[in-house]
């Protein structure tokens, strides 16, 4: 005779709070639909006989797997990081695991992976931005895999996005950097191949330049990958030019924060010699100093507000609409008003 303890069964849980064995289901599966005190209840029951769920068997009732695959270009920095922590946490109070990639801005890579999480059952799929090879999408639509882009906003795009406008929110930035007297502009982007944010907030301050008269074909931009010390070096080499800019207009705070350094290193004083700016709102752009001028963006409302769209489409609760999320400019120590 076996001495092994037995395991615990969902009727053993069902026994245990005085409920049905479809009460247990529903508080495992879909824990929104049940009242709180019977929910409490049954989670305390599952708890003390440490009672886990078949997984193989709900994957073939429900024909799901209970997974969504995300694919980020980098965990490197700070940029994705608390929305997909908003992400994660709205899937796991609907029941879903996460599995994250990362693609490293490769094109060929982030293909490579969709295809593996694919191959692992993922029910979904959240993508960064919606610069892609069609085929890419072709290859999800015949296996009817739905996907949702974030950090982006385009309303009239086959695919669901939830984010909001970069080159809205860019040009808004700097139409308020011209409000306050700067002429000579310069940026310092982020790669624009293959990545459609960079892109558009590139073509936000163009369009700014051109709402105020001023020539966008005049001002230096550099492109070059989001790393603090690429900030710096681009920083420096805008400096050497024979007329040297007011501001240095970024296309991240991570840059921003390599620009700030790189005025420190040649001498220059921000915002008193120079103005920064940057765009994001991430922590690292509030404890510099000074604090960096920059685009807050909504990360974590965007996070759950992806997880909660693409479940639904997922659970085929609707086919999925587009959402615009608000940035908003938060002013700081590191951009100068040059009219005072």
């Amino acid at each position: 005779m076996s001495n092994l303890p037995s395991v615990p069964t969902l009727d053993d849980v069902a026994r245990s709070a005085g409920v049905s064995t479809a009460t247990v289901s529903r508080c495992l599966n879909s824990p929104e639909r049940v009242v709180e005190h019977t929910r409490k209840r049954v989670m305390a029951a599952v708890e003390q006989l440490g009672y886990t769920p078949n997984f193989g068997a709900r994957v073939m009732a429900a024909k799901r797997t209970f997974t969504i695959g995300a694919i980020i270009p980098t965990m490197e920095n700070a940029i994705f990081a608390r929305g997909l922590q908003a992400f994660q946490e709205a899937l796991h109070a609907r029941g879903y695991t996460l599995l994250v990639a990362s693609s490293a801005y490769q094109p060929k890579i982030e293909e490579e992976q969709i295809r593996s999480l694919v191959a692992r059952g993922a029910d979904g799929l959240l993508l960064i931005g919606h610069d892609r090879d069609p085929a890419v999408y072709e290859y999800l639509r015949a296996r009817s895999i739905p996907v949702l882009s974030a950090w982006v906003y385009l309303p009239d795009c086959d695919q669901p996005t939830v984010g909001f406008d970069n080159r809205a929110s860019m040009r808004a930035l700097a139409q308020k950097v011209i409000d306050f007297g700067h002429r000579s502009i310069a940026m310092i982007s982020g790669i624009t191949e293959g990545n459609d944010r960079a892109a558009a907030r590139l073509a936000g301050l163009r369009d700014a330049l051109s709402d105020n008269g001023l020539d966008p074909g005049a001002v230096p931009v550099i492109e070059t990958p989001y790393e603090i010390e690429n900030g710096s070096v681009a920083f420096r080499t805008l400096m050497q030019g024979d007329t040297r800019p007011s501001v240095v207009m970024c296309g991240n705070d991570v840059l921003a924060v390599g620009a700030l350094r790189g005025a420190r290193e040649i001498g220059l004083s921000v915002p008193d010699d120079v103005s920064i700016t940057g765009f994001d709102d991430i922590e690292l752009a509030r404890i510099v100093e000074p604090q960096i001028t920059t685009l807050h963006v909504p990360h974590r409302e965007m996070g759950r507000r992806a997880a909660e769209a693409l479940i639904d489409i997922v659970e085929k609760r609707n086919s999925g609409a587009s959402i615009e999320l608000q940035s908003s400019i938060q002013l700081r120590g590191s951009l100068r008003d040059l009219r005072v």
